[in-house]
C-alpha cells in the first residue's frame, strides 16, 4: 500500500450539503436556502425526469415558495460542446439565481456547465482544461437519477469534441455543486443495460483512484466504500431493478466514487474511453467497463497491493492467498462481472476494425492529464495493444 510522507499534502472539496434517503427529493424545498435567495430557477432535466414527473415535483415545491421555474429538458445523451451552446442560447436575456439539474450525468454536466456559462463570456471550448472557470457560477444543486458518473460531487463537467472525435473535460472549482439530493427512488425504473454501463462506471472510477499516482487518505476512503457498496449490490440491482436497498446501495457507491475521483483522479482507463466515445459514440460507462479488466492487467505489477485490498473490499475470498493472487482474483472477479451484466466484450460490435487502432491509440495519448495519474507508464504501443485485445 502506498505510504504518505509526512509533509506531502493532499486536498478535498464537497458540495455544502449532501441530502440522501428515500423520498429525499420532496425535501429539496427545505435545503434552498444553500442556494442562497431565490426568485427565479433554472430546472436542466433528462428526458426521463420529466416524463416520470420528477421535475413537475420538484416545480412544485418551488412554485409552493413563490420562485418561479424554467425547465430545460431533452439533453442528449453525452452532448457535445455544439449542444450546451445551443442550450445557451436558448436562453439568451435570461437570467436566474440558480440552477438544478436531474438526470443521468449528461443532464447533470449540462447543467454544470451552463451554471458557469450564465457568469462567463466565454464559449464551452473555452473552458475544457483544469481551472480555466474564472467566474464563479450561480449557484446549483444536482440530483442524480443514474448510478454512474457521481458528478454531482466532483468539480468536472464532460463534453463530447466531434471535431477531434474525443470527449474531453473542464475542471473547476467552480463547477462544485452547493446542494446535492440522493434519491434512490429515482433509479428505480433504470433499464438494466444502463443499470450495468453506469454501475461499472461508477465502479472505475473508485478502483482508478484508489490505484492512481495521486491516491491519498481521502479518496482511499471513498473508493473502498464505493467498491464495497457497488460490489454488493450491482449485480441485485441489475437482475432486480425494484430492490430498493440495492439501489440505495448503488446510488451511494456511485457518489463515493465522484469523491474518490475528485480527491485522487481517475488514470489510464477513462484515457482510452474517451476516444471511444468520441469517434465510435460507445457509451461512457460500456468503454470503461471494456477496458476495466484490460487496463489492471496491464498495470498489474505496479498495483499488487492495492489491487490485493480492493479483492478485499469486493467480497473476494482472500484467506489464505497471497497479495498477487488477490491481485489475479480481482482482475478476474471484474471480467466476470462484466459477462453477467452482458457487457459487450468486442469493439467490432460498435464498428471498430483493426485500421482504426492506430488513431484511437493516438487520441488517447493526448490525454496526458489522465494518463500521467497511471502508475505505469504507457507508450503509443501498449495503448494500441490494449485497444487489440478488444477485437478479439
Amino acid at each position: 500500500m502506498k505510504e504518505l510522507a509526512t509533509t506531502e499534502l493532499y486536498r478535498f472539496r464537497s458540495p455544502e450539503l449532501i441530502v440522501a434517503g428515500n423520498g429525499a427529493l420532496d425535501a429539496l424545498g427545505a435545503h434552498l436556502s444553500v442556494l442562497g435567495p431565490l426568485e427565479r430557477v433554472l430546472i436542466v432535466a433528462g428526458s426521463s425526469m420529466v416524463r416520470q414527473g420528477f421535475t413537475d415535483r420538484i416545480a412544485g415545491q418551488l412554485e409552493g415558495l413563490g420562485i418561479s421555474v424554467r425547465l430545460l429538458s431533452g439533453i442528449r445523451p453525452e452532448p457535445t460542446a455544439g449542444d450546451i451552446e445551443a442550450l445557451r442560447a436558448s436562453l439568451e436575456g435570461e437570467s436566474f439565481d440558480a440552477v438544478i439539474g436531474i438526470g443521468g450525468g449528461s443532464a447533470l454536466d449540462a447543467a454544470k456547465l451552463l451554471s458557469v456559462l450564465l457568469t462567463n463570456e466565454v464559449s464551452v471550448v473555452d473552458l475544457l482544461g483544469v481551472d480555466l472557470v474564472r467566474n464563479k457560477g450561480i449557484p446549483s444543486a444536482m440530483i442524480p437519477s443514474t448510478s454512474g458518473t457521481g458528478s454531482e460531487v466532483t468539480p468536472n463537467a464532460i463534453v463530447t469534441l466531434p471535431e477531434e472525435e474525443l470527449k474531453i473535460g473542464a475542471v473547476s472549482s467552480h463547477l462544485l455543486p452547493r446542494l446535492v439530493i440522493l434519491d434512490p427512488e429515482l433509479t428505480l425504473e433504470l433499464p438494466k443495460e444502463i443499470t450495468a454501463a453506469t454501475g461499472m462506471d461508477a465502479f472505475t472510477h473508485a478502483l482508478e483512484s484508489f490505484i492512481s499516482n495521486k491516491a491519498n487518505p481521502f479518496g482511499d476512503t471513498f473508493a473502498l466504500e464505493s467498491i464495497r457498496l457497488l460490489s454488493r449490490s450491482m449485480l441485485r440491482a441489475y437482475e432486480r431493478g425494484d430492490d430498493l436497498g440495492a439501489r440505495g446501495d448503488m446510488l451511494l457507491g456511485s457518489m463515493y466514487g465522484g469523491a474518490a475521483l475528485t480527491a485522487s483522479g481517475t488514470a489510464a482507463v477513462h484515457a482510452l474511453a474517451y476516444p471511444l466515445g468520441g469517434k465510435f459514440n460507445i457509451p461512457h460507462g460500456v468503454a470503461n467497463a471494456m477496458l476495466l479488466p484490460h487496463v489492471m492487467e496491464f498495470n498489474r505489477e505496479a498495483i499488487v497491493d492495492r489491487l490485493a485490498a480492493a479483492a478485499s473490499a469486493m467480497g473476494v475470498d482472500t484467506a489464505g492467498r497471497s497479495a498477487a493472487q488477490s491481485a489475479d482474483a480481482a482482475i478476474r472477479q471484474i471480467g466476470e462481472w462484466t459477462r453477467k451484466l452482458a457487457i459487450p466484450q468486442d469493439l467490432r460490435r460498435y464498428g471498430v476494425t483493426e485500421a482504426d487502432l492506430e488513431g484511437l491509440a493516438e487520441a488517447a495519448s493526448k490525454v496526458s492529464r489522465l494518463l500521467n495519474n497511471n502508475p505505469k507508464k504507457l507508450e503509443l504501443a501498449d495503448i494500441r495493444k490494449l485497444y487489440g485485445e478488444l477485437l478479439p
